[in-house]
């Protein structure tokens, strides 16, 4: 028997609350209001992550004034702009173009005064686009740590422990370089709360924790830590620079955008469409499959008994969940495993879509930024002679999708508020 086919006009209005909740990140709207005035002396861009570049080519056209420095984004994903460079670097493993950028923003913010301005444009991923090994250390052990805590299913903010404490750049210590010039931060967040010191590890920002702090992290979730790097660790000279220091006292910091604010701006889309959506959290951490089966498990309520909320309703959330792999991992990201964990235990559920999709528009190494999935996903999968739970067991929930034609690819946004969900029940 063929298997039911799920609602095109379910899929296009999720289509549209994600493009509210990536344009309510857009930083051209998002930093006008927070720009500095301009200095006595020279302003300088430096910045990092998935975003910095479509940051840099939206202050270009805000700013009154000259305008000089360099930002890294991931490679494809550059930006034109008029006098701010726009380097490439790997992500989320470092490569030797991202030293080569790091190294210029150091460069960029070199034999600054008291009168300079450093604007610093940080988004999320710039801890894989920043590598700075400290001295005994190479890019190569830098990639070791990066692989070692993809697959340890560690939150963000242990693995940000961690990074900072192993890094010539993280940790505050790109703002350090630029003193006494006052340097203002101006971040997009895409971290669980929204604290700019995590944002790409804090180039600008610096963080209490040291490296007694990185060390019981890696304990606390069991991170296989390379061996040099944990050496490293132990025996490491000085910590990160401490947010104490009278050097960070002229600095400013604004979130200029977050998975909060975007949330709230598809629940408003979602409203002008006629529906009421309801926000569950902006910070959902944990593995990328338990928190499928948590909110397939509300759905499921919602769907039989209208609790906690009577249809129709659509369930928006964000935040970061994690993949731990195993060996013989398959293709695709955390967004697309929560989609097959929540297809999985929704199997049959009528009346209910879901899209869950990274907002840079990329799930992890993959092309697309997500999925579309529903009741219906179990059925057309085995249809189609293929066994969800076996797919899912793999991590190899891209092929699920793609042979589904379910893959959610809008292309890079240009911004990194995190992940969106949103799971409609008619």
């Amino acid at each position: 028997m063929t298997a039911a086919m799920p609602d095109p006009r379910d899929r296009a209005l999720l289509a549209r609350l994600f493009e509210a909740a990536v344009r309510a990140a857009d930083p051209a709207r998002a930093m006008a209001s927070v720009l500095p005035p301009r200095p006595r002396g020279r302003t300088v861009v430096v910045g990092a992550g998935k975003g910095a570049a479509e940051m840099a080519r939206a202050l270009e056209t805000l700013w009154d004034g000259p305008l000089s420095g360099v930002v890294v984004t991931r490679h494809g994903q550059a930006a034109p702009t008029a006098c701010i460079r726009v380097m490439e670097a790997a992500h989320p493993l470092p490569d030797a173009a991202g030293l080569a950028a790091t190294a210029a923003l150091f460069e960029a913010v070199s034999g600054l005064g008291p009168d300079d301005l450093v604007i610093a444009l940080v988004s999320g991923g710039g801890s894989a686009l920043l590598p700075a090994p400290p001295p005994g250390l190479t890019l190569g052990d830098e990639i070791a740590l990066n692989s070692a805590l993809l697959a340890s299913g560690a939150p963000i903010s242990a693995m940000n422990a961690i990074r900072k404490q192993v890094s010539g750049v993280k940790g505050g210590r790109l703002a350090a370089a630029a003193h006494p010039a006052r340097v203002v931060s101006l971040v997009v967040s895409d971290v669980p709360g929204d604290d700019p010191a995590e944002v790409a590890s804090g180039p600008t920002v610096p963080c209490a924790r040291d490296r007694t702090a990185a060390l019981a992290a890696a304990g606390a979730w069991r991170i296989a830590l390379p061996d040099r790097i944990h050496d490293y660790l132990a025996t490491a000279p000085e910590d990160a620079p401490d947010p104490s220091d009278p050097g960070f006292a002229g600095d400013t910091v604004h979130i200029i955008a977050s998975a909060r604010q975007s949330l709230e701006a598809a629940q408003a889309a979602a409203a002008d469409a006629g529906w009421r959506a309801v926000i569950l959290s902006d910070a959902i951490e944990g593995e990328a499959r338990e928190a499928g089966r948590v909110l397939a498990a509300i759905a499921r309520e919602i769907a039989a008994r209208d609790r906690p909320f009577a249809r129709p309703v659509i369930l928006l959330s964000g935040g970061e969940t994690t993949v731990t792999l195993g060996k013989g991992a398959g293709r695709g990201g955390r967004n697309t495993e929560f989609l097959l964990s929540l297809a999985l235990a929704l199997d049959g559920t009528e009346g209910v879509s879901a899209l869950a999709a990274d907002t840079d528009g990329i799930d992890g190494s993959e092309r697309n930024a997500g999925a579309f999935a529903d009741g219906t996903t179990g059925a057309r999968l085995r249809s189609l002679g293929e066994d969800p739970a076996r797919l899912l067991a793999r991590h190899d929930a891209w092929s699920a999708f793609d042979a589904l034609g379910d893959l959610f690819s809008p292309g890079p946004t240009g911004t990194n508020v995190n992940d969106f969900r949103a799971i409609l029940l008619r």
